[in-house]
């Protein structure tokens, strides 16, 4: 009776110490429109460099301190990627700045932003962003997009529309 009672103590204890360790095991957050998360596709959502919050930031972006949180909102609003680099390259390296662009962007505006900060759509080079400059100005954002399909696949696309500045 004895060695039962000590059986069913040590699988009691074994069952609560796994309910422990799940319960601290970090939940992706589900809150796409601000974080940089993974979404249904496997890709980064990334923060609006123009619009994130402090919190935003220090959510999205590993080892980001409290310090460049600051450097980052200071020079709002960005108008283009090589702004962000040329501002925040004053703190760190440039290896460290293109760390930092794996999680936040720089909202396109279609018949304005430059080929650097186009090219921050997934699947788009160089050529084709200089070829979408050429195309402008575009009368609507559809329009725009319409033209951006033939350079990109369709994950990329869904992924363009949320760098829109609209």
């Amino acid at each position: 009776m004895r060695s039962k009672l000590v059986y069913l103590l040590t699988v009691v204890i074994a069952a609560i110490s796994l309910v422990a360790c799940a319960s601290s095991t970090p939940i992706a957050s589900s809150n796409t429109s601000s974080n940089s998360t993974l979404n249904s596709s496997g890709t980064i959502t990334k923060v609006n460099l123009n619009t994130g919050s402090g919190d935003d930031f220090l959510a999205a972006i590993p080892g980001l301190g409290n310090r460049m949180v600051r450097e980052f909102q200071e020079y709002r609003p960005y108008l283009s990627i090589q702004q962000f680099r040329k501002e925040i390259g004053k703190y760190v390296d440039d290896a460290q700045v293109a760390e930092y662009e794996k999680y936040v962007y720089v909202p396109i505006i279609i018949n304005d932003s430059d080929s650097e900060t186009l090219q921050q759509i997934p699947g788009l080079d160089a050529t084709e962003a200089e070829t979408l400059m050429a195309d402008r100005p575009y009368a609507t954002v559809d329009d725009f997009l319409a033209k951006l399909s033939g350079f990109v696949s369709v994950d990329e696309l869904a992924i363009a529309k949320t760098y829109l500045d609209q």
